[in-house]
């Protein structure tokens, strides 16, 4: 009993993070503009990135794809903070690592999915 319910945690967390972010994207808010022109990725990238964390999103919420929305979540993840890491800095537009923060924490959930599920 315990497990599921870290399990819903882990998928709760991840996904609201997840979900939150679509937003700023996909209004093209200012600071999803700057980071995707840092990266040389605007608009491509900052739409790409979007729809493949709401496919993210909806695989983790499903039970039986939950690994495979984890796998992506947590692929796209690690391809957020390596941006931070090498491009754009922990501290991005004067959000004192918030982003990053972010990015970290659903990477985590992700890998915990990813090891709750290692059997499927």
């Amino acid at each position: 009993m315990k497990k599921e319910i870290l399990i819903w945690i882990l998928k709760i967390t991840a996904s609201v993070i997840l979900l939150q972010t679509l937003f700023f994207k996909f209004s093209g808010a200012e600071e999803s503009v700057y980071i995707f022109s840092a990266l040389d990725a605007e608009p491509y990238g900052r739409i790409g990135s979007g729809i493949a964390e709401l496919i993210a999103v909806i695989l983790i919420l499903i039970p039986k794809t939950t690994w495979i929305g984890a796998l992506i979540s947590s692929g796209i993840m690690t391809g957020a903070i390596l941006s931070h890491l090498f491009v754009l800095g922990i501290v991005v537009q004067n959000d004192n690592g918030l982003l990053f923060t972010l990015a970290l924490i659903t990477l985590l959930c992700s890998l915990g999915l990813l090891y709750f599920n290692k059997d499927k």
